[in-house]
């Protein structure tokens, strides 16, 4: 039996954790907070429940599997509910769409919303979209990525359909000949933190992937998975501890990892350890080798992801029809990108951003009937106060607040007199929550045909020591840091 550390009790900590532990192995998780979920976090407030992160399930197969991989039924721990609706989008001429969650009644949808053909036009694209994802998806998603994984799609027809010079609004535009059509595209590119005009066509898997499978959601909260997670894992016999800080991961004198440090000065032993960190942190603070100096130089060449400005508002009498999701278009998204990226001049504030809006329909989630929880989430650039936006200086955060409460009310929502209270959440306070640089959620972006290969890769230089979570491969998103333990569990093998 291998005595195993996770460092951070993320979801990719928690998965690879549970794989780990089923696998044979004692494992412990040490979490320098006292809640586990890392960016899949839960704030309560009045009896009004929000989830900070992510807020739907796509591909619940890969749920599903990690479930099964740890000895349940992911249907026993886990019920998991499909949206008829996936996403409502208003468009900046005021069109509106009711994205249904089943991919058969999308070209009926299109079509009745945006004009006849319009069906036809995103059919052909997920066509090609689905190609792409068959091509890529073990290859680059689900197998550990090297100097050889181009070479694994190296056939030259398979190559011409990914397309690895081209960008995922050049591959729209091929496809996708009304604006609000590669508007909606452009939006996937956010999944990553990324800037559509410099992400890779690749991307355009994702929505392929969930369309196909379904946009689904957890009553109660997705922060629910992160506890289904560590109740499943403790069963198996595993330990969590939070309150628990690590401030180095050590290496003994044959380069082989044996443990990690603790705040209080406190040294755990381990045959192996599993960092569910930000790559820069573990690389530039947690790991002191000159192996950790080289990746950090390559991790800080990758462009980093966006960020993220959060409300989070308690609602009396919300609208009756208010679907689960509902996102307002900006009237110029490359604006948007370009402030966000810092293009024509610094990093700075969206002045009329795209707003996504998370308002489950759920009780569980609300203190009483006639309420609702609802969760805002603007683009924005992160926390860098020597080089862009200082989101802690003063009047900014609460001003800015104001601000997009009042661009919702210009864009047919207005909901400000029913608003009881509310809380916000900007990219210096996801820094100091998640442990993240600047609040970049996503580690580094997409931006680059280069971005997948610098990408940390699971297998750090030092022996005995693996990368998962949402900054190393495969990626950030539910689906892709369940991948990544996964992919760390493989190559750590039974005990």
């Amino acid at each position: 039996m291998t005595d195993v550390i996770v460092v951070g009790a993320g979801v990719g900590g928690l998965a690879a954790a549970l794989r780990l532990q089923a696998l044979g192995h004692r494992v412990t998780v040490l979490e320098q907070s006292d809640r586990i979920g890392g960016k899949l976090g839960v704030e309560e407030r009045d009896g009004f429940v929000f989830d900070t992160g992510p807020s739907l399930v796509t591909m619940p197969q890969i749920l599903r599997d990690l479930f099964a991989a740890g000895g349940a039924a992911l249907d026993e721990v886990l019920p998991l509910a499909r949206l008829d609706i996936a996403a409502r989008y208003r468009f900046p001429d005021g069109t509106q769409l009711d994205l249904p969650g089943e991919l058969s009644a999308i070209p009926d949808a299109l079509d009745t919303a945006l004009g006849p053909g319009r069906g036809a036009q995103w059919i052909a694209f997920l066509q090609r979209a689905q190609s792409i994802w068959d091509l890529t998806h073990h290859t680059f998603l689900e197998s550990p990525i090297g100097a050889s994984t181009m070479l694994r799609a190296a056939r030259p027809a398979d190559v011409a359909t990914i397309a690895p010079w081209q960008t995922l609004r050049g591959l729209g535009r091929q496809y996708l000949h009304d604006p609000r059509l590669r508007m909606l595209l452009d939006r996937y590119a956010t999944y990553t933190g990324s800037d559509p005009r410099r992400a890779p066509a690749a991307l355009a898997a994702v929505p392929w992937a969930e369309q196909a499978w379904g946009s689904w959601y957890v009553p109660g909260g997705l922060g629910r998975i992160a506890t289904a997670i560590r109740d499943r894992f403790e069963r198996l016999g595993g330990t969590v501890e939070t309150g628990c800080a690590v401030t180095e991961i050590t290496v003994g004198d044959r380069g082989h990892v044996n443990g990690v440090i603790l705040a209080d000065g406190t040294h755990r032993r381990a045959a192996l350890v599993v960092a569910n960190t930000d790559a820069e942190q573990m690389y530039g603070t947690l790991l002191r080798t000159r192996s950790a100096s080289k990746m950090l130089r390559r991790i800080r060449r990758a462009a980093p992801s966006l960020s993220g400005f959060v409300l989070m508002l308690a609602v009396d009498h919300p609208p009756a029809d208010q679907p689960h999701h509902h996102v307002l278009f900006a009237e110029d998204y490359d604006a948007e990108f370009d402030s966000v990226f810092g293009r024509n001049g610094p990093p700075r504030l969206v002045e009329r951003p795209t707003v996504y809006l998370s308002a489950p329909d759920d009780p569980s989630t609300v203190p009483g009937p006639g309420t609702g929880a609802w969760f805002v989430l603007v683009n924005a650039a992160r926390h860098d106060p020597g080089a862009g936006m200082d989101w802690d200086a003063g009047g900014v955060a609460p001003e800015y607040a104001e601000h997009i409460l009042t661009l919702m009310a210009e864009r047919g929502l207005d909901i400000r007199s029913g608003i009881r209270h509310y809380d916000v959440l900007t990219p210096a306070d996801l820094e100091r929550r998640t442990l993240t640089p600047g609040g970049s959620i996503y580690g580094t972006s997409s931006n680059g045909p280069r971005a997948a290969f610098l990408r940390p890769r699971n297998a750090s230089p030092v022996p005995g020591l693996f990368l998962v979570g949402g900054s190393a491969h495969p990626g950030g998103g539910l689906p892709l840091v369940m991948m990544s333990a996964r992919i760390v569990a493989e190559l750590i093998g039974p005990a």
